[in-house]
This record gives C-alpha cells, structure tokens and sequence, in this order.
C-alpha cells in the first residue's frame, strides 16, 4: 500500500500513536487495551476525515507535536482547546484542514481546560500491530511508533485519503459545535455500583460519600489512572484478612477500565494503560461511555461520580448525543439499588456463588469465602476452560483471579441478564473440580536477595509519597515482624524454600505471576502499601496478603520487596528460545510452579542482558498439579501448619493493635 511521508519536527511533551478500540483479548495475561482515553475525540476526528472510526492516529498529553507533510494531507484536531496553525496560520479544531506539499502542521500548548488533544490524519497512521493493534503502550515499550512516544526526526506514515467527506462534498467537513464533547473543569461521571459496595466492604455512609463528594484531581494522573483526593473511608472491616493488614486489600481479581480503585485509602481512576489484576476494592465503575471523561481530567478539577442504572448507561459504541455532555443527561435515573451484587446461588457441590457487576460490560463470578483457597481458584478453572470452550458472540475478555473469574462483555451484543444467565447455566453444568488434574511445569527463576533496584524504590517512595510507613525502611524486616519470625533469615529461608503455584498473570501487567506457595508453612502473609507506590522496578519480586509477584514492568505498584529476578516478558525474544513460544512474549502459564535460586546483583545483571538480547534460559520442566494429592498432603501436615498459622495471627494481631496506637488507620489518605 503506498502511503505518505509525515516527518516529526517537534513531538511534543507526550505524543503516542493509538487506534481504537486498541488490544484486546489479552486482559487475562496483563496487557491492558491502550488506545485513546478520550475515544470519543478521537473517533470524531476520525469520521470527520472520512476514515473508519479506529484508525491509527495521534493523542497529545499538555501540548502537541509539529509536523511537516512532505506530500500534504488532510487532518482533524479534536480533544481540549488548542492552538493550530498551518504555515504559520491559524485554522480551526473539529474540522479538516488541508496541509499542502511541504506544509507544516503545528499544534501548541493547550490554552484552556482538558488533558489531552488529537491529531487525526486522513487514511490513519501506519505502523505494525502487536499483539492485534498499533495502540502504544509506552510502559511496556510496544505497539504504536517503536513502543515509544514521538521524537523530533522521527518518520510516521499516513493510509491512502479516503477522499472528501461523503455527506459534505462541497466544503470541509467538520463537526458541529453540539456534536463535540463539553470539556470543563467540573466533571459529572456516570457510574455503575459495585464490583466491591455496601454493606461487605464499605459502609453505607462511605457509598454516600463516594457519590456525594467532589473530589479533586491529583497531580500525580497519567494513562494508567487518574488519581484522586477526597475523603477517606470509613470502611465496613477491619482489615483484608489473608489479602492484606489494610481493609482495602482483597484476593486478586481482574479490574476494568474505569474502576475507581482504593489502593489503600487513596482512590484511583484506572485507565487504559492501567493494571488487569490486582488486590484492591472497586466499590464503583464509570461506564465505558463516559470513560472517554478520564481522557480530559486535569490536575485540580473536580468530579462527581453520579449512579446510574447499568441498562440505561451511555454506549460506548456510539458517539452521539449522549455521550457529549460533560454533565449527563442521567443525572435522575438513580442506580441500579443492589450494592453491585448481580446475584448469588449456591453451586451443585455447595459453594457459594456470587455476581458482582464490574461497569456495564463486565461480571465478576467470585466462588466461596474470602480465604485463599486452591479447590476455590480449581472451580474458577474449570469454569473459565468451559465459558472459552464455548466462544460466546460478545465475551471480549476472561480473566481469572484467585478466587474469582472476571467476564468482560460487548453490551451491544449481550446484555447483563444474558451473561449472568450463561454463567449460571454453565456452572451448573460443570463437573467436580475436587480431584483436578492440570498441567503444571516446574519454572526456576533466579533471585537476587534485598536486590539495589528495591532499595532505591523504598528510598524514592519515602522521599516522594511517604516516610513514616510501618514497613519503611526495610520491607524484609517488617515481613519478619508481622509474620512473627525470629529474624530475616527465617524470612529468606521461607523464600527460597517454598513452591509458589501460578493462579493468576498480570498481576500489575504482562504475564506478572499473583502466585502461593503450596505449603502453607511458607505463606508469608503482609499487607500493601498505602497508598501504594509510584515507581517498582521491572521485575521486582514482592509479597502481598498470602501472594508473590514478579512484576512485569516498571511501574506502580504495592507488594513488601523480598529481591528482584529476571524477565517474565520479553517482546523482542528470538523464535528459537528454550524459555519463550514462538509468538508468545509472557514466560509463565496458569498452575506453573516457581521457585528461586539466589544470585548477586551483578550476577542478575548480567542474566538479565543475556535474557534481553535473547541468549538467555530459564530452568523449565513438565509436571503436573494434582489437587487431590495436595488435599492429601495438607491433611498429613494439618498440625504444623495449623501452629504455623497460629503463630502469623498473633504477630499480625499485634501489628493491628501497634498500627491502632500509632494512628495508622486513622491516617489520611
């Protein structure tokens, strides 16, 4: 396909390349969506030149790039208010805009509210797809222009024009002024109740708040969330039990776009770069029409979160009327009343079963008690196994969890009712999962203890987010302490004696394990930090509640650091590795079993270059999980782990009560 030459001359402060809807289908292993956070401009754009609605092309963080067309070209700016000129003249947003051969197009800096601005270009940017789309994702350094935002002398590539538009031949078209979104500095965001409401995890008066208040965006607001500042809650528990010290720590499930997480007391927007799993309440969702919203909060302005009734929500398909509006037209239809819970029923072996509704496109099936349970996480298999079995028309998305199985949806294809009826009706078809047999390889992976990269994480946070933190300065010593444990060398022998199972992947991004060890005797169990912290190295290995982590990527995060190991995702292996499929950039797979073998600093360095350039292995052999042996094995060693745990409750309890005395609750958020 000949295309036409777009030569970078200024980038501007954050410019990427993104096609919408962006990547989908691999939520389930940490690779979030990406794509324009504000769809709607974006889309807009796009039509206005004539282009399909998710063609490749330009978002703007702050100010936006200038950019020479060798050959001209036809393009639209939308999004926030914002200087543009062509050759020094200026010319209209939300309209297309001829630039002639050798025309400079230049976009400034944004001169009034909003985030984020969009350069669409008639016949869309060119780039390769990963992983099924060009979208950027600069975290993980892939998709859109060499996984990275532009840079001056860069070189992009525009699609053959479609031609004028269709409907206005005889003039440029444009979008009217009722037909572009309203941007301002005071926000009304509908969303939905649950997955994680009253009376379970907050208090009534919390959700009252929540939906009551005006909270203020933070400064500290990027693609993977919006984070805000408001009150803290009251909390309907005392803590998370064996997910964490904190009450806002849970077993790990799968979160949507949109899910307005409290990582500890602080709440949080997630966005389209942000984390598909993790171990944190959700009490409330924006719906996928209003996510476009996120895309344009600027630091200082203030929103309020209106219930809305998920049937009655905007489309995320659509980008008419009702999606425009900065304050929406359902300010009056209420929510749906339930909490966020869909509905519970009690399975053919007796576990309990309960719905939660994750925005308008999406249920979360969470089996049992909270308690970190493997005959639990075997019966969220099964089901999973069944429901991507049966390749229902809709279901864009299955994600497990611990205890937990999240199923995304097209609600323009399926509606809620639909799903929570094919969930129901396939659980009641499925067959004992009690004596479960799968595949499980052996994975050894190399440690280097209390590693540098750690440490300075720890200093980085107490200088930039918090120093008075009771697992500062050291999070081993505080694993010891709240685990009861006679010093930090019991702590590293646990480590690199345990078998840590695989329940989940993308446990904070690409193919990152949330895994247990298999004896219990080794399941070290801490809380998160709150809030948690801005910056974790790329594979940083940390404990959080009962789980391990190996983090993926650099990026925020809250697991207490043991050390650091060698990559668990690697987009640019050659197709003959020993460690990694052809085609298949994660390391590790559901019921994988991991254990470390430590190493020094320098000596992980130097594995991790080997790894990078392609030439390193990791230790992999085929086994097997039998969850009826390891049922036997618990029963043999039922005392000593019962003493073990005793032990963890006491030392946890006086942790509680030392957190009590010193205000750790009571702590703003």
């Amino acid at each position: 396909m000949s295309t036409n030459l777009v030569e970078v001359l200024r980038p501007g402060m954050l410019t990427t390349v993104q096609d919408w809807p962006g990547r989908i289908g691999f939520w389930h292993i940490g690779v979030p969506p990406s794509g324009p956070m504000d769809d709607l401009s974006f889309r807009i754009g796009n039509r206005v030149l004539g282009n399909a609605e998710g063609l490749a092309g330009l978002e703007c963080t702050r100010s936006g790039p200038a950019l020479r067309f060798p050959d001209g070209g036809r393009v639209c700016v939308t999004g926030a208010p914002v200087p543009v000129t062509v050759d020094g003249v200026r010319v209209p947003q939300w309209q297309s805009v001829t630039v002639p051969a050798g025309g400079v197009l230049d976009v400034g800096t944004l001169s009034g509210p909003g985030m984020r601005c969009y350069v669409l270009v008639a016949g869309g940017l060119v780039e390769p797809e990963y992983l099924d789309s060009t979208a950027t994702f600069t975290l993980g350094s892939f998709g859109g222009h060499d996984g990275r935002a532009l840079r001056a002398g860069d070189e992009l590539h525009a699609g053959r024009d479609p031609g004028p538009h269709q409907d206005r031949p005889d003039r440029d078209a444009r979008a009217a002024i009722d037909e572009q979104p309203s941007i301002g500095h005071r926000w009304e965001i509908a969303v939905t109740e649950g997955p994680h409401g009253a009376p379970e995890f907050f208090t009534r008066a919390d959700i009252d708040t929540i939906i009551g208040t005006d909270y203020t965006v933070h400064f500290n607001s990027d693609r993977t969330g919006v984070r805000l500042e408001g009150p803290k809650p009251q909390w309907a528990r005392t803590d998370g039990g064996e997910a964490g010290l904190h009450p806002s720590n849970i077993h790990d499930n799968a979160y949507c776009v949109g899910a307005l997480d409290f990582t500890g007391d602080t709440p949080i927007l997630l966005g389209p770069d942000g984390p598909s799993l993790g171990g944190f309440v959700c009490p409330v969702t924006v719906v996928g029409g209003d996510r476009w919203k996120l895309g344009q909060l600027a630091p200082g302005d203030t929103v309020r979160f209106v219930p809305v009734r998920a049937d009655r929500a905007p489309s995320l398909r659509s980008i008419d009327m009702d999606r425009r509006a900065s304050f929406p037209w359902v300010q009056s239809t209420g929510g749906d009343g339930d909490d966020g819970v869909l509905g519970r029923f009690s399975a053919a072996d007796g576990t309990e079963v309960t719905m939660r509704r994750a925005g308008d496109g999406g249920v979360l099936v969470e089996y049992g008690q909270m308690v970190l349970d493997l005959v639990l996480r075997a019966r969220v298999h099964v089901l999973y196994e069944h429901l991507l079995a049966l390749q229902v028309t809709g279901v864009t998305e299955l994600t497990p969890g611990v205890r937990s199985l999240q199923v995304q949806f097209d609600p323009a294809v399926l509606s809620m009712a639909e799903v929570v009826d094919l969930i129901a009706r396939t659980d009641e078809s499925l067959p004992a999962s009690t004596e479960l047999v799968v595949p499980s390889r052996t994975v050894r992976l190399p440690l280097s203890w209390d590693d540098p990269a750690t440490r300075e994480a720890i200093q980085r946070y107490m200088h930039g987010v918090r120093a008075d933190a009771p697992w500062c300065p050291w999070n081993i010593e505080f694993i010891r302490r709240v685990n009861g444990l006679a010093d930090v060398a019991q702590v590293y022998d646990i480590v690199f004696d345990a078998e840590y199972l695989v329940l989940g992947l993308g446990d904070v991004y690409l193919g990152a394990p949330v895994a247990t060890p298999l004896d219990p005797r080794h399941r070290l169990v801490t809380t998160k930090y709150n809030p948690a912290r801005t910056w974790t190295p790329e594979n940083a290995v940390g404990i959080g509640g009962a789980y391990m982590c190996v983090y993926g990527m650099e990026g925020p995060g809250g697991y207490q650091f043991v050390g650091r190991t060698t990559q668990v995702w690697n987009h640019r292996h050659p197709a003959d590795s020993q460690s990694f499929e052809p085609g298949t950039p994660w390391l590790l797979r559901y019921f994988d079993r991991i254990s470390f073998y430590p190493v020094s600093a320098d000596e992980l360095l130097d594995l991790r270059a080997d790894m990078a350039a392609g030439r390193g292995q990791v230790q992999i052999a085929d086994s097997q999980f039998d969850l009826g042996g390891y049922r036997d094995f618990l029963a043999a060693h039922a005392d000593s782990i019962a003493s073990f745990r005793a032990q963890q409750a006491a030392a946890f309890g006086a942790e509680r009560q030392a957190w009590d005395r010193a205000g750790e609750f009571r702590r703003a958020g």
